[in-house]
């Protein structure tokens, strides 16, 4: 089960640094899926779609990161569910509203779920409503 810690790893990095799907898809099924119960991603279906949102997000916030604060594997139902924090400043265009210079710390969890050896779906858990107050966005 090494292998899908290590994959899942590769994925989260690449995501939460804003490498697009053109980076995350070696470690996804092509047609991977995404869910959110989060207003701010309602329209996102595709783990495609996510992963190039993300991209979009660390445009409007450059000196976005992220720190891992849990990564479990779940062998018997083929998953694994990453805990992290997103932090960071919308200083640059890209946001839905100009540059507020605002900051966002926001707790996180992925649950990605596998099948073979690449992400099938990836559910994000996480309080929309409180990082787009943070961000000056509502």
């Amino acid at each position: 089960m090494s292998g899908l810690k290590e994959t899942a790893e590769h994925f989260f990095d690449a995501c939460e640094t804003g490498k697009g799907w053109a980076e995350c898809s070696q470690y996804c099924h092509g047609d991977a899926t995404f869910s959110a119960q989060a207003g701010a991603l309602a329209d996102v279906s595709t783990l495609q779609d996510y992963t190039d949102w993300m991209t979009q997000m660390l445009l409007a916030m450059p000196d976005g990161s992220y720190e891992v604060r849990s990564f479990a594997v779940d062998a018997e139902r083929n998953n694994v569910a990453a805990y992290g924090v997103f932090r960071g400043t919308h200083t640059a265009d890209g946001g839905p509203v100009p540059p507020t210079g605002k900051h966002v710390e926001a707790d996180y969890v992925y649950v990605m779920q596998f099948d073979g050896d690449r992400i099938r779906h990836v559910t994000k858990i996480w309080n929309d409503h409180l990082s787009l107050i943070q961000l000056g966005w509502s």
